[in-house]
């Protein structure tokens, strides 16, 4: 029998700051890009369609004929429609599949079952077990949650520093920091600055202020990051607890990969729970994506 072409696929992995785009030609990467988030979470549909031509621009405008796309918020069936429907355009007749990008993540991890948590601009859990149920936690937002999140890190340090002028203390370490990064002169500058039109990636972005911090052995800086470890860790064992799953938890995204306090953290407070399988993410998410049409394709395929 003649070997079967494999499919031309396009993976997409829209977070809360970028996009990145991936494209598989003959199952090796052809094309690989990348452009501000396409979340329209994030940014206005205006933007996040600005965004996504400049993406595909980049990646050589490829006409793939499968697309799957992993992003946060996507939490309905009508908020996968909308992603799609935005996608659509710009790869006319391809099969689209929008998920949830935690779905990425574990499969980038090598694992068909377990769970999945992000740890990145917002955070969430999800899951899923040889039997096909799902569960998840978190992923509500930076307005409901986003718990050990990079923006809740970056809102904490505002909050340690406005905690500390009302204490009377001068600027430690974490506050001169974060000063540093927002280009302000004093703490109490902070409350207008934070309420000014300041973004959800602005403060997500200054959570290397508290990771320095913690590092240089500033207390509340190590604190925080603990909490953030403790926050991630609880969701991924309610997770776990409700698909009756021990592992494999997968940590990724931008602090889940690349912050080893954090990562000590998660796997300590798991470890209490019980649950000691756990992986750290070493590549990005959208590496998931062959893994997840193979998937898809086989269950087509019955």
């Amino acid at each position: 029998m003649p070997d079967v072409p494999q499919p031309a696929v396009l993976g997409l992995d829209i977070g809360g700051s970028k996009t990145r785009g991936m494209l598989w030609a003959g199952g090796t990467v052809a094309a690989d890009a990348g452009a501000g988030s396409a979340n329209v979470q994030n940014v206005s549909v205006e933007t996040a369609r600005e965004n996504l031509a400049e993406l595909f621009g980049k990646l050589g405008n490829p006409r793939p004929d499968v697309v799957l796309a992993g992003a946060g918020g996507v939490d309905t069936d009508d908020d996968a429609y909308a992603l799609r429907a935005l996608i659509a355009p710009f790869v006319p007749g391809a099969a689209i599949t929008v998920v949830h990008d935690t779905r990425l993540l574990l499969a980038a991890g090598g694992a068909s079952t377990g769970v999945a948590v992000i740890a990145g601009t917002g955070s969430a859990a999800w899951g899923t077990n040889a039997q096909g149920d799902e569960a998840r936690a978190g992923g509500w937002g930076y307005l409901l949650g986003d718990e050990g999140s990079g923006y809740w890190l970056g809102r904490e340090a505002v909050r340690h520093s406005l905690h500390q002028m009302d204490l009377g203390a001068g600027p430690d370490a974490l506050t001169r920091g974060l000063l540093e990064y927002c280009k302000l002169k004093s703490p109490r500058e902070l409350i207008g600055h934070f309420h000014s039109g300041t973004t959800r990636r602005y403060w997500a972005a200054a959570s290397p202020v508290v990771v320095a911090a913690a590092a240089n052995g500033h207390a509340g800086a190590l604190a925080m990051v603990d909490r953030a470890g403790a926050d991630l860790a609880a969701m991924a064992h309610q997770v776990a607890a409700q698909l009756g799953v021990a592992g494999p938890i997968v940590l990724g995204s931008g602090l889940g990969s690349n912050v080893p306090a954090l990562q000590e953290s998660f796997k300590r407070h798991l470890a209490a729970r019980g649950l000691d399988d756990v992986r750290i993410l070493d590549k990005d998410p959208i590496y998931g994506v062959p893994l997840l049409v193979a998937q898809q394709a086989a269950r087509d395929s019955k």
